[in-house]
């Protein structure tokens, strides 16, 4: 059972990576989006490619507030609640475990 156990805290510590990533391609895509970028660079095409399919369901459900969009926001807010609950829980079943 501990090899169970140290796979599932190797899978916590990746999630935990993966999502602290992507706040940051989060972030980066919302500060692309303060200026007119080329849209076809290569680094605008992957922040928008990666951040638009959630951001847009995002969007859906958050009423209008004019020209603010506090979708990367939420879509943080979600990620650290993730950071905050899941990563835990990962770990805490894997060292049960050992």
């Amino acid at each position: 059972m501990f090899m169970l156990g140290n796979f599932i805290m190797a899978l916590a510590k990746l999630i935990n990576f993966a999502l602290s990533a992507y706040i940051w391609v989060v972030i980066g895509s919302a500060v692309i989006s303060w200026v007119n970028p080329d849209p076809y660079n290569p680094i605008v095409r992957f922040l928008r490619q990666a951040t638009e399919p959630l951001l847009s369901r995002i969007r859906r459900v958050l009423p209008a507030l004019g020209g603010l969009d506090l979708s990367p926001m939420v879509l943080i807010l979600i990620i650290v609640f993730l950071q905050s609950f899941l990563v835990p829980t990962l770990q805490q079943i894997a060292l049960s475990l050992q």
